[in-house]
């Protein structure tokens, strides 16, 4: 460090200043080149236009379909119930977004059956798979739509 490469204050840039004249840098066109849409005063083109061109987006063909009535389920697997709780636990969407297990979404929850059961088990959810339920009654719990 030297005493030259000091500075006592933030360095200001000028802002820079058109149509002062060619000396200036920027005068005569003041930096808009000649002519055409952009060299004149007030103009906006809008995004994603392409000159008059098919746009981008109007030249990929539609695809799929939403349906308004579809509902999304927040999925858990039996083998999770097996390794996060003790036996004769009541479980809810409650607790299981308590201990971080589904996330804080207002879906419905539903219960899989991937994996191995053999705690008694109380499930409270909005839908059960039909390998899920007979693992659960079949381990001696029980299962409670919501």
């Amino acid at each position: 460090m030297k005493l030259h490469n000091l500075h006592t204050s933030p360095s200001k840039k000028r802002r820079r200043l058109l149509g002062r004249g060619d000396g200036s840098g920027s005068g005569g066109t003041s930096g808009k080149g000649h002519k055409g849409q952009k060299a004149r005063s007030g103009v906006t083109i809008r995004p994603f236009f392409e000159g008059g061109q098919i746009p981008f987006f109007r030249r990929l063909p539609k695809h799929g379909f939403n349906r308004p009535t579809h509902k999304e389920y927040r999925l858990i697997n039996v083998s999770l119930l097996e390794t996060s709780f003790s036996a004769g636990d009541v479980i809810d969407e409650a607790l299981l977004q308590k201990k971080g297990l589904i996330a804080k979404t207002p879906k419905g929850l539903k219960v899989l059956g991937n994996g191995e059961l053999k705690k008694a088990l109380t499930v409270k959810a909005t839908k059960f798979s039909a390998s899920a339920k007979t693992k659960i009654e079949a381990a001696g719990g029980k299962c409670e739509q919501v």
